[in-house]
């Protein structure tokens, strides 16, 4: 039997966890509420890439992983691949979605620079409409980041948000 969520619920489920941890528990402490953002992201994207790699051999290097990541773990949430994977074959891998689903409905202000909005929220405090839009994406870095060390693969992962609703995730493979 197989176990799906409708896509509508998750989108209410992370605006409604964005919600919570910016305007309610963290009003006036926006990096903390990205640090849990993200750890609740970590723990889903661990728990999922125990589920979806259950019955597969172990990866035997980086780019197998990133791979499995860009494939069949984008497919399975997203229902389609990511578009682009690129890397400088030194431990950075960047993973491009054109049209990103969580952020296809969010609109800017085209006049904003929004450039890597999603990495640093003590940079965006003063553009509230990035922030809240970069504010999405600590949860998908998250679900990469934990689906990544389930596999051993300890990293540090960013976006960037430049040209909506396409999002680009950096993943810095730690040594």
């Amino acid at each position: 039997m197989v176990r799906e969520v409708s896509e509508s619920c998750m989108d209410g489920l992370i605006t409604e966890i964005v919600s919570t941890y910016c305007n309610r528990l963290y009003a006036n402490k926006p990096e903390l509420a990205a640090r849990r953002i993200e750890a609740i992201g970590y723990q889903v994207g661990h728990q999922l890439s125990e589920r979806y790699t259950v019955d597969r051999p172990r990866f035997t290097d980086h780019l197998e992983a990133i791979k499995f990541i860009c494939k069949d773990f984008w497919s399975e949430l997203f229902k389609k691949p990511i578009d682009n994977l690129k890397t400088n074959h030194r431990g950075t891998f960047v993973l491009q979605d054109n049209k990103f689903l969580w952020l296809s409905r969010v609109s800017a202000d085209p006049s904003v620079d929004i450039s890597g909005a999603g990495i640093e929220p003590s940079a965006m405090s003063a553009n509230k409409p990035a922030q809240a839009t970069s504010m999405h994406l600590y949860f998908p870095c998250g679900l990469i980041r934990g689906a990544l060390s389930t596999l051993g693969i300890p990293c540090a992962v960013t976006a960037d948000i430049s040209n909506l609703p396409a999002c680009s995730f950096v993943i810095r493979i730690k040594v």
